[in-house]
């Protein structure tokens, strides 16, 4: 197992068309029995991890059995989500236990955010290489 990884930033148009870098991690997620390879923005930003309603259904979550609520900020205010915690695989890193703020909408974005994945993992950017690196905490 190592202990520091590096990714590429995912690079795309934006609304505008313009061109411009994310920096897009894959991992994968399992909740339960059920596992679902996504792609997250980090977002150190973001106060918490969100994930979009579909991908909550995806790995088998059951809405009305999430009793936790959590309040969103910002663009996500509007938005219920309830707290989830799933087991997060990223690369050869060991896996981690992430909760996330399941949001009731699709128009939430997969957020990686200070609470948790920042606590669980030191990252470092190079925007102008397109690179970023991750490691898990120390």
């Amino acid at each position: 197992m190592t202990d520091l990884q590096r990714f590429s930033f995912t690079e795309r148009l934006d609304v505008f068309g313009v061109p411009d870098a994310l920096p897009q991690l894959p991992l994968s997620l399992t909740y339960r029995d059920r596992s679902v390879d996504v792609s997250a923005l980090l977002d150190t930003g973001a106060s918490v991890n969100v994930l979009p309603y579909s991908i909550g259904v995806q790995l088998g979550a059951v809405w009305e059995e999430q009793t936790t609520s959590v309040t969103l900020a910002g663009n996500l205010a509007a938005v219920e989500a309830r707290g989830l915690l799933v087991a997060a695989n990223i690369g050869t890193f060991a896996p981690v236990r992430l909760v996330f703020a399941w949001s009731a909408s699709d128009d939430a974005p997969l957020l990686l955010g200070r609470m948790n994945f920042f606590l669980e993992f030191d990252v470092c950017f190079y925007r102008s290489q397109l690179v970023f690196e991750v490691r898990p905490k120390a």
